[in-house]
C-alpha cells in the first residue's frame, strides 16, 4: 500500500495540523476581499490571534522579533488570507494563486524580509499545491497597523 500526498487543499490543512480561522470582518471602511471577473483581490490580513482582533505576534524584525517569529506571522495572516479566499468562494480548491504581497514591520537595516514572506508563500504553495506557485513583493516598511510584524494580501485567479 503506497501512501500518496493529500490532494485537496482541505486535505493537505488537516495533514499540516492546521484549520482556518473565521475570516475576518474589516476594522475599517474597506472590503476584505473583492472580486472582478475571474480575479479575487484579499485585502491585507495581519497575523491576528485566536480572538480575531489582535496581532499574535507584533512588533519589529530586526529589533525584538526573530526570523522565525516573522515567518510564523506571515503563516498566520496567509492562513487569513485562505479564510477570505474560502468566504468569497466557498472551496480552496477553486483558486490559483496569482500575486501575494507581503509588508514586513522592519526596522531600516533588516535584510531579510523576503525570507520572512517565505513564511506565506510556503504555506499557499503547501496548501494549494501547484496552484499555490505565485508572483510576489516583498517589503519592508516602517509601521503596520496594530504594530503587527506582517501583513500580507492576495489576488487569487478563480478556477471553474
Amino acid at each position: 500500500m503506497s501512501l500518496s500526498a493529500p490532494n485537496t487543499p482541505d486535505a493537505r490543512l488537516a495533514a499540516l495540523g492546521l484549520s482556518l480561522p473565521a475570516a475576518a470582518a474589516p476594522v475599517a471602511n474597506y472590503l476584505p476581499f473583492t472580486r472582478s471577473g475571474d480575479l479575487l483581490f484579499v485585502s491585507g490580513q495581519l497575523p491576528v490571534g485566536a480572538n480575531g482582533l489582535d496581532p499574535a505576534h507584533k512588533g519589529k524584525l530586526g529589533a525584538a522579533i526573530s526570523l522565525e517569529t516573522g515567518q510564523a506571522a506571515a503563516r498566520q495572516a496567509a492562513l487569513n488570507v485562505l479564510a477570505q479566499a474560502r468566504a468569497a468562494t466557498g472551496d480552496l480548491a477553486k483558486l490559483r494563486a496569482i500575486r501575494i504581497g507581503g509588508y514586513v514591520n522592519s526596522t531600516p537595516d533588516f535584510a531579510n524580509v523576503p525570507q520572512v514572506v517565505n513564511g506565506a508563500s510556503d504555506l499557499f504553495a503547501a496548501v494549494l499545491g501547484e496552484n499555490g506557485k505565485h508572483a510576489r513583493f516583498a517589503v519592508g516598511v516602517a509601521q503596520l497597523p496594530l504594530d503587527a510584524a506582517v501583513e500580507i494580501e492576495g489576488i487569487f485567479e478563480i478556477l471553474p
